[in-house]
């Protein structure tokens, strides 16, 4: 059975006066939000250069939603298995 879907991500960058930049990203299902937010600053000794702030802010951003679409799916299989009848013993030594 095929399955396709399209899920839609926003990403928001915000830069301070200050050096720091941050980051919003937000993936949306269609069924539920999940949202990640990541920051960069500048070291006040460094040329302030705002590709790479940005770069920071939104790799940093997108890896704490990997982590909580992770999160969300392992606790997704955890109550699927739950469901599952109990397997089968198989005759031999266990694995």
């Amino acid at each position: 059975m095929s399955h396709t879907g399209e899920w839609k991500v926003r990403l928001h960058l915000f830069e301070g006066d200050d050096g720091t930049t941050k980051a919003h990203v937000v993936l949306d299902t269609g069924v539920t939000e999940l949202s990640g937010r990541g920051t960069a600053h500048c070291n006040p000794a460094d040329a302030n250069v705002p590709e790479i702030g940005d770069e920071l802010a939104v790799g940093r951003a997108m890896t704490d939603l990997g982590r909580q679409l992770l999160t969300t799916a392992d606790r997704d299989v955890q109550a699927a298995a739950g469901t599952r009848p109990p397997a089968r013993q198989t005759a031999g030594w266990p694995v």
